[in-house]
Parts: C-alpha cells; sequence; structure tokens
C-alpha cells in the first residue's frame, strides 16, 4: 500500500525482498528509491538501518540522485555481523518549501508579513526536534528574528537563511506525514565471505612418491602440511582441499580418466566411499583423523582457514548404496545410473536422487557437514550444487547458518545464469564465475559491470585462475605473460580470488588439443611438484602472487567488490580501471552519492588504479583518459590545474599524471624485477600520498 508520502521501487532489492541483501561488516552499498508527492511541496527521505538487536540506528540522509529524476539514495555502512534490515522513509519538508516561497516573495514585499509569520511557526515545531546540545537556541533565534517587525523584513528573512540554521536543520529536519517501505532484510557476513585469496592442492601429492618405475606413495596430511608455510608466506587466506574421503574401487578411472585403472592408480577423489568409510572419513593413505587435526591446526597456526570440499556424490563402493538405495535412481535394466555429462561419462561415481526420501537427506548432509565443523572446518566449497534441488541447498544451508552464520558456502556452478544467480541468493555466500571464459576488454568490462552493480546485492564472486578441471587456452598458449596477466586481473578486480597448485609453476599443457583439460591430471594422479628448484631457477610466479597478495591486504580499494570504475583507454587490448572506497562516518553511512572526498585520498580513502595488457604476445601503448570524478582527487586535480601522483606497486615507479596519460605494457619484464614481484604487463598504482620522491611526468619511461 503506498504511504501519504509515495516511497517505491526501493533498491537494492533482492527477490522482491523475500531474500537477504548480503553485506559484510564495513561494507558500504548504496540505497536508492523514488520519493515524490503531489503539487510542489518539497520532500525529504532517509535511510532507517536496524541492527541484530533492533536497534534503530540514527537515520541516514537521502539526497535527490539527479534534480528531477525523483530517484533518491544514500550511501550506508553496517558495522557489525548479523540480520539487520533497512528502510526508507519519506517525509513532507515544510521548512524547505516554505524556504522556497519566501525567498520569491519576500523580496518582492508579497505577503510579507503572512511569510514571516509562517516562518516562525515552523521554526518554533522545528526546535521542539533539535537538541540543546546540537543547535536548539539558533533555531528559537531565527524564529524570533522573524517575528520582529522593527527590523527589515529582508534582514528578517536573512536571519532564516543562514549557512549554521542550515545545517542544524538539515541534521535535524521539521519531518511531516512520515511514511516508511517496508523493512527490507539484509544480512551481515564475516570479512571471508567477501575478501580472500585461495589456494587449491591436492594432500595426496605433496610428499608424494610417483617416479617412473617406482611404486606410487601418497602423500599424508603430514607431508601435505610441510607445505602449509609457503603457501601462508604467498599471502594466501584459504586452503581448499578436494574430498580427503575413502575413495571406491569400483569402475575406478585411471591415470589421465583413463575407464581402466592399474592395479596402482588412485582414483579420483570425487569418487566418494569404501569399505574404510564415506562422507565421515579420510582416506587411510592420508593418515587419520586425529592427522586431519593436526593439519588443521597447523593451518591455524599460520593464519590459514582450511575449505574442505563437499560432494554430495557417491562411488559404487560408499556405505550409502546398500543403506540407502532410495537415494539412487536405477534405470531400466535395474542398475543404478552414473553420473553423465554427454559425452562424458563417470562410471565411478552415482549422483543423489531427492526425491524418494527428501528429508532423509537433508538430515544426512547436516550431520556430514556439521561432522566437519566440529572438528574446525568453517568453510566448504561444494561441487556442482547446481545439479541438485534449489530447495534442497535453501533449507541445508538455512540450518547450518541459523546456528553457525559464520560457516562459508562456494557454490562450484558453472552453469546457466538464472541457475548461479538464485544459488547465491538463497544462500550461498560465494561463487564461481565465468570470469575464466571473459578475455577480451569488451568481455570482462561487460562482466565486471554486472557483477560490481546489481547483483552484487546477492553474488560474491571468487575469480580462480584455473582449476583441476579447467585449463584456458589462454593459458595454454600465451606463455608465462599470460598467467602474469590472468593473475593480476583476478586479484585486483574480485575482493575474492583463487588458484589451483601448479599455476605458480606455469603448467600449461593440455591433455589434447582444443581440450581444457590438463596433461596427466592430477584428479586421477600423484602429483609431487618440485617448489623449492621452481623458486631457485627464478622461473615461478611465486613473488608476483606474494606482492598481489601483499597489495590486496594493503588496500581497501582491493577488498570490496563495489566501487569499481572503468576508464576509456583508446587500445582495446589495454584495460583500465580502478577501485575506490571511502571511510564511512559515524552514524553508518558514507559519503553522500556523486561527492568526492574532498582531498587527495583523504583519511581512510584509498583509491587504486589499475592497467592491464590483455594480449601476452605483443607490446602495447595508448593514452588513457582518466574519470577524475571518480579517483577522490583535490578540486584543483579533478579541473586539471595539478597533476598528481601515482606509484606502480609493482615496479616502485612514480609518475605524475593528469586527465590524459601515455601507457606502454608488454609481455615481456627483466628476470630482477620478476624475482622482486614486478611485471611489465600491468601498472597497479596507488593513489595514497606516496613515501617517495621525484618520478616522471604524465608518460612512461621508455
Amino acid at each position: 500500500m503506498i504511504g501519504r508520502i509515495p516511497v517505491l521501487d526501493v533498491q537494492p532489492l533482492v527477490d522482491c525482498g523475500r531474500r537477504p541483501v548480503k553485506a559484510v561488516p564495513g561494507e558500504t552499498f548504496l540505497v536508492t528509491a523514488t520519493v515524490f508527492r503531489e503539487g510542489h511541496e518539497a520532500v525529504g527521505a532517509n535511510v532507517v538501518l536496524r541492527d541484530p538487536a533492533g536497534r534503530a540506528r540514527p537515520w541516514i540522509p537521502m539526497r535527490e540522485l539527479a534534480p528531477g529524476t525523483d530517484r533518491w539514495g544514500a550511501e550506508v555502512t553496517p558495522d557489525c555481523e548479523g540480520r539487520w534490515t533497512y528502510a526508507v522513509e519519506a517525509w513532507g519538508d515544510p521548512l524547505t518549501t516554505w524556504r522556497e516561497h519566501a525567498e520569491i516573495k519576500i523580496p518582492q514585499r508579497i505577503d510579507t508579513e503572512l511569510m514571516l509569520a509562517e516562518g516562525a511557526e515552523l521554526l518554533r515545531r522545528a526546535a521542539a526536534g533539535v537538541p540543546k546540545t546540537a543547535g536548539r537556541a539558533l533555531v528559537t533565534a531565527a524564529a524570533r528574528a522573524l517575528k520582529d517587525t522593527a527590523r527589515d523584513p529582508d534582514e528578517r528573512l536573512s536571519a532564516a537563511l543562514g549557512p549554521e540554521l542550515t545545517a542544524v536543520l538539515e541534521r535535524h529536519p521539521l519531518r511531516e506525514l512520515v511514511s516508511a517501505s517496508r523493512p527490507l532484510p539484509m544480512t551481515v557476513e564475516r570479512e571471508r565471505a567477501q575478501f580472500g585469496s585461495w589456494y587449491e592442492m591436492f594432500p595426496r601429492s605433496e610428499g608424494a612418491v610417483a617416479e617412473p618405475g617406482q611404486t606410487p606413495v601418497s602423500g599424508t596430511f603430514r607431508t601435505a602440511a610441510e607445505r602449509l608455510p609457503a603457501i601462508a608466506a604467498m599471502g594466501f587466506d584459504v586452503v581448499y582441499l578436494p574430498p580427503v574421503h575413502p575413495i571406491g574401487e569400483s569402475f575406478r578411472k585411471g591415470r589421465g580418466g583413463t575407464l581402466t585403472a592399474g592395479p596402482d592408480d588412485v582414483g579420483s577423489p570425487w569418487a566418494i566411499g569404501s569399505a574404510a568409510g564415506g562422507h565421515d572419513a579420510v582416506h587411510p593413505d592420508l593418515g587419520t583423523l586425529a592427522d586431519f587435526d593436526a593439519f588443521l591446526a597447523r593451518a591455524r597456526g599460520l593464519g590459514l582457514e582450511i575449505a574442505l570440499d563437499f560432494a554430495l556424490q557417491c562411488s559404487p563402493d560408499h556405505p550409502w548404496v546398500k543403506e540407502h538405495p532410495q537415494w539412487f535412481r536405477r534405470r531400466a535394466d535395474g542398475t543404478i545410473a552414473h553420473a553423465e555429462n554427454p559425452p562424458k561419462k563417470y562410471q565411478d561415481i552415482y549422483p543423489v536422487h531427492f526425491d524418494d526420501d527428501f528429508r532423509g537427506l537433508v538430515t544426512e548432509t547436516l550431520r556430514i557437514l556439521r561432522f566437519w565443523m566440529a572438528r574446525g572446518v568453517r568453510i566448504f566449497r561444494v561441487d556442482n550444487p547446481h545439479t541438485k534441488p534449489v530447495v534442497f541447498w535453501e533449507k541445508v544451508l538455512g540450518e547450518i547458518n541459523r546456528t553457525d552464520p559464520d560457516v562459508i558456502f562456494l557454490s562450484e556452478a558453472f552453469t546457466r545464469p538464472a541457475m548461479m544467480r538464485t544459488l547465491a541468493q538463497i544462500g550461498f555466500q560465494q561463487s564461481y564465475t565465468y570470469f575464466t571464459w571473459r578475455n577480451t576488454k569488451e568481455e570482462l568490462t561487460e562482466y565486471l559491470t554486472e557483477l560490481s552493480g546489481e547483483s552484487a546485492a546477492w553474488m560474491r564472486p571468487n575469480f580462480f585462475v584455473n582449476t583441476p578441471d579447467i585449463l584456458h587456452a589462454f593459458l595454454q598458449h600465451g606463455g608465462r605473460a599470460a598467467f602474469e596477466i590472468r593473475a593480476v586481473l583476478a586479484a585486483t578486480l574480485s575482493p575474492s580470488w583463487g588458484m589451483y597448485a601448479g599455476y605458480e609453476l606455469c603448467e600449461a599443457t593440455p591433455a589434447r588439443p582444443g581440450s581444457e583439460e590438463y596433461w596427466d591430471s592430477e584428479k586421477f594422479a600423484l602429483r609431487p611438484r618440485d617448489w623449492e628448484a621452481a623458486d631457485r631457477s627464478g622461473t615461478s610466479l611465486t613473488p608476483l602472487i606474494t606482492r598481489l597478495n601483499e597489495l590486496r591486504r594493503a588496500h581497501p580499494a582491493l577488498q570490496r567488490l563495489r566501487g569499481l570504475r572503468f576508464h576509456h583507454t583508446d587500445n582495446e587490448h589495454i584495460l583500465a580501471y580502478s577501485r575506490r572506497t571511502r571511510r564511512a562516518p559515524a552514524g553508518g553511512s558514507a559519503a553522500e552519492p556523486g561527492t568526492g572526498s574532498g582531498g587527495h585520498a583523504g583519511a581512510g580513502d584509498d583509491t587504486v588504479l589499475v592497467l592491464v595488457n590483455l594480449d601476452p604476445h605483443h607490446v602495447h601503448e595508448c593514452t588513457v583518459s582518466l574519470d577524475l570524478s571518480e579517483l577522490g582527487l583535490t578540486p584543483a586535480q579533478r579541473e586539471g590545474a595539478e597533476s598528481f601522483p601515482v606509484t606502480d606497486e609493482l615496479t616502485g615507479e612514480t609518475y605524475h599524471w593528469g586527465r590524459d596519460n601515455y601507457v606502454r605494457l608488454g609481455p615481456d619484464g627483466p628476470p630482477e624485477l620478476r624475482r622482486r614481484g614486478g611485471t611489465r604487463v600491468a601498472h597497479i598504482l596507488s593513489l595514497r600520498p606516496s613515501s617517495q620522491t621525484g618520478g616522471s611526468p604524465n608518460h612512461e619511461r621508455q
């Protein structure tokens, strides 16, 4: 029902308000609404946040985003975890209406005394809502001045239009006919739900023996723990493990995914279950549950979280097959249907059928998740959630997060947009994306504009540069520069990014031409790597990866999804974009929409400007034309009256830039630069005041 003052189309809005908007503490987002009223009377609007305790925070004033549009907005910033609500209040603004009329009538001596008397009465009423310590005396003095007939009318009016009085009344307006939208839900989750650097590793490969002619020996949780310090040193926050459970023998896939396994083939970790147990057991070759606990403890001591794969499927040898035959679909010949993605067949995996015992599957899934949660796992990467009913995940995730709101679920759903969107809306904290297949300037600009825009209210992307299943052609044929390019893009375009082990070695050999599968895939074989040799040789990407993660931790602008802006370049191979965050003042409100910080990278402000050469084979040059209003510069800098310093965080060089700047980026960089974590494929430019002196003018050094 429309209120006395209409409040329409409140945004952001997820599923017509039935599901919550997502945020993390300190994240700023824009709330907008259409607000108007009959006639020519002035209106005002504000946002009201209610925190998880149900307390209304000081309301946040809204401003009309563009004159005459009736579209109002304000930036809000929740400051703690929990379930919040937000609503928009609209109200008649009689003082603004009076001021507009008085400034026209009184100078022309139209209804002069009547206008002054009406203004005095409005100020008297307004004073009642202004605290004594906030300027009440100033309001009452203005009311008295309006009634003082011994003074000139223009002088009396001037007393009611002063800047100090205006500021008081903006903070404490006289509101009439207050009308509110319905409260809309908002879930504020822990920081890791949005920001983090992920590293995927197979524990069985770390410390394994897999030399030709030798009997393969699996690595263990204890040998895998020896790799954790190096992962932590690269700046990663989360170590993601594929399934660590017993692997079935029946129809086990051989090396490279062949249909016939040899006696020494280790099988796919996603073919879960054997006589040794199911989803609540660990593979005997990896160790015991006590060894797993020690692995978690070692990770925790290094500041790492462990994300465990949750794949709701099983091998033909899983205990479920005998204990719960109703959980599987049988074909016309009586056999259980194995997984398929034609023309691919996964004879070693049985998918779960939900329609004969939905409640039983929910109960068992909750039991398994809580089993691992009790051991300290608080992040789950869910395998192929799009092949299960959405309502199933809504039930399971709702139950888990009701009691354990810190638990995070990453959706591995490379599927249709509607399914990805819905999985995010019903509870998954993070989502895999199409980033892997977005490689051109046009593709990246369009996709990131979507992700950082409206969908940021419900979908948090995690940009994996590769996975055990996905080795994109860009990496196969682009050489080291391609790996550098994709790492820079992922680390600076998304607050969460990840890589699968071997990326830092530029592993790029496909199973066959045209395939995105890796040659001799680690999904079916042990793959120990000589990390130390790669580091000694200087061929590893470890220094660059470490530097990227250092910058992500140092720059709040790289920890948020919103605040992304693209800038024009006159070369289709060079992409330019900036990220900016602004510190929110007390009360939960950020700076007003459309305003700058009023100074160069003000207190708490952070701006990062990134330029990337998307061609791994050639040097490219361009002129980048910056939208200076998006960079938080001083008025003089925004108007082009003075340049501003930018420091390349990858090379240490400082330049002085303006609106238009020459850039040259190439795929090659000197070995010494690469050993220091630098690269020539990109600039990551900080607009914070630099401690370095000197610098170049607004062009690159040749």
